[in-house]
This record gives structure tokens, C-alpha cells and sequence, in this order.
């Protein structure tokens, strides 16, 4: 009854009226929501979509603080849902593709030496490499490539389309024991995309 209520009458939980409170003093980092096991106090109208707004009740959160500091404790658990997360609650939230984009990249190096640099849409700073991993999915209905980057927990951040064509720029063959393939080098490792996603559709 008390979750039904709370996607009906936008009633927001005590915890997160007290992180709103906060949302303009500035913040020292994430705080450790991956050590926080609190109950779960149901599901709220907040939808990121794919293009990285935030919404409450339908309507976009207009304020970046609020959005920076909802961000801050947002988490994704084993069971692929994401949650807002609180020392005394944990409350369930929509995220239509990733909760991050990455907008920005900056290159230094080449080959092997290669470093690259992300920012994402809410100020995260990633140097991709083994702590920060690249993946890549194939785009539903089209040919296209999704690459995404992890930033904490198993929260990732998906490359903007412009940011997307800037790093196939940047992508190479590499052979292996097995074939070639094509990737990208950061950080000294070379993050490969599956053959699968590179063969063209009929």
C-alpha cells in the first residue's frame, strides 16, 4: 500500500527530503551507497531517459544540483535495477538505457600508449583502462554500435552518438591467437568489439 501510494501522490521518502535539502551545498564525492544495505520503501516516478534527463512525476528535474546529488546515490544492483539509495532506504527508480552519458573525450598517446579520457553529462571524470572498462552492444533495430563505459559500482555511462563516431575514429585491428579484431587501446589493454556487431546486416 505505501509503495502504491508513493507512485501515485509523488510523496517523496524522508531520506531523499533530506538529500534535497542538500542540493545546493556542494558535495565531496559519492558517498558509500555500495556498503549501505537499507530496506526497500518501493518504487518513485523518477525516469532517467536515454538521453541522460532526469524526471519526476513526468516533468523534467530542472535543477543540476538536485540531479548531481540524486546521481550521488544511485546505485545498480545484482537484479539489473537501479535504486536510489540512502543510509535508511532504498527506493526503486526507471532508467530507460544508462543513468550516465559520456560527453566528452579527450586523447593522449597512440597505440599502445593510448589514454583515453572521459567526462561524463554530470561532471564524472574516467580514465578508461582496467578499473574503467569499455563494452559495447549492437544498437536495437540498426547497425549501429553502443559503447558504454563503467564509472562506479555497475553504474556505466553511454557514449553520446557525436562521442561514439570520435572514438570508431580511434579504433584499430589488433590480431590475437585466434583472428583479428577491431577495437581501441586505453589504459594498456585493448578493448575489442564482438565480430558478431561489426558484420553487416542483410
Amino acid at each position: 500500500m505505501a509503495e502504491a501510494t508513493a507512485k501515485t501522490d509523488g510523496a517523496l521518502p524522508e531520506g531523499l527530503k533530506a538529500l534535497m535539502s542538500r542540493a545546493d551545498t556542494g558535495g565531496k564525492g559519492p558517498p558509500p551507497v555500495e556498503k549501505w544495505n537499507p530496506p526497500f520503501c518501493g518504487d518513485l516516478d523518477i525516469r532517467i531517459a536515454r538521453d541522460g534527463t532526469w524526471y519526476y512525476l513526468g516533468s523534467p528535474i530542472g535543477r543540476m544540483p538536485l540531479v548531481k546529488l540524486f546521481a550521488s546515490v544511485l546505485r545498480k544492483d545484482e537484479d539489473g535495477r537501479h535504486y536510489l539509495v540512502t543510509p535508511v532506504e532504498k527506493i526503486g527508480i526507471t532508467v530507460e538505457d544508462a543513468p550516465l552519458l559520456a560527453v566528452e573525450m579527450a586523447v593522449e598517446g597512440e597505440a599502445q600508449d593510448q589514454q583515453l579520457t572521459l567526462r561524463t553529462n554530470l561532471g564524472d571524470l574516467v580514465a578508461v583502462g582496467a578499473d574503467h572498462p569499455l563494452r559495447f552492444e549492437k544498437e536495437p533495430d540498426s547497425d549501429g554500435l553502443k559503447p558504454y563505459v563503467h564509472v562506479r559500482g555497475r553504474l556505466e555511462a553511454l557514449f553520446t552518438r557525436a562521442l561514439m563516431y570520435q572514438l570508431a575514429d580511434l579504433m584499430e585491428e589488433q590480431e590475437t591467437d585466434d583472428d583479428t579484431r577491431m577495437g581501441v587501446w586505453s589504459g594498456g589493454r585493448f578493448f575489442s568489439v564482438d565480430p558478431a556487431f561489426l558484420s553487416v546486416q542483410d
